[in-house]
């Protein structure tokens, strides 16, 4: 069972979304503009928000930006837009997944699942773990800090899990599909979600694809992360 925001003003499917999310022994709040939601997560703890985009005070888009400034709560978007360039552009804004209109209860439930499952292994009951370094870069995976030379780093709550993953392997390059698998709890999916992430990661380790110092991409293999030189003790 989850504490669930509903953020959408089309009556008729914020209704079956209530019923549907209700029967499944969630609890539902729901509102109809991105005002009122931001009014409700600074308020009430919920589990996960399910966001539309075409809401009547503000474009969708705004509102995640905004709701990432005061919570890192998981946000799935609801959208009619099945646009790549909007995806890629909600998913570098903080979503953490997202559907296409019209969709079923039931792929509506998976992806509700599957980010749950992200959102609770990440903060849960793991036991505590040693701080992970890999040049001057630090990672404390009990509690979810990183810094870079010192400074702290602002990372979403996926950016973490990503750069987590990989500072436990410095060197070792990881395959796609096992990132998929293990941060992103996914089977299968879109390599532009990596992309994405890998892309918004590198921007706040001060670094770009062209010239990488931690995160490198092997094109059709997968990605590692080691010091600057390559330089990893033995």
């Amino acid at each position: 069972m989850a504490s669930v925001l509903v953020v959408e003003d089309d009556q008729f499917v914020r209704s079956a979304l209530i019923r549907h999310l209700t029967d499944a022994a969630h609890t539902v709040r729901s509102v109809g503009t991105a005002l009122e939601a931001l009014r409700e997560v600074a308020h009430f703890r919920f589990d996960v928000v399910i966001l539309d985009l075409g809401l009547p005070d503000l474009d969708g888009s705004e509102a995640l930006k905004m709701l990432r400034g005061i919570t890192d709560v998981p946000v799935i978007i609801a959208t009619a837009r099945d646009d790549e360039t909007e995806i890629v552009r909600l998913l570098n804004a903080g979503a953490d997944d997202y559907l296409t209109k019209p969709f079923s209860v039931e792929h509506l439930s998976a992806r509700m699942s599957a980010v749950l499952r992200r959102s609770r292994a990440a903060g849960g009951d793991a036991p505590p773990e040693a701080v992970l370094r890999v040049g001057g870069l630090s990672v404390d995976p009990l509690r979810r800090q990183a810094e870079l030379d010192g400074v702290r780093l602002d990372l979403t709550r996926r950016e973490f899990d990503l750069l987590a993953f990989l500072a436990a392997r410095p060197g070792v390059v990881v395959p796609r599909k096992e990132l998929l698998a293990e941060v992103w709890q996914q089977s299968y999916g879109d390599d532009q979600t990596i992309d994405v992430h890998l892309s918004w990661l590198r921007r706040k380790l001060g670094e770009t694809a062209a010239q990488p110092h931690y995160l490198h991409t092997l094109r059709g293999v997968g990605v590692k992360l080691e010091p600057p030189g390559g330089g990893l003790p033995l």
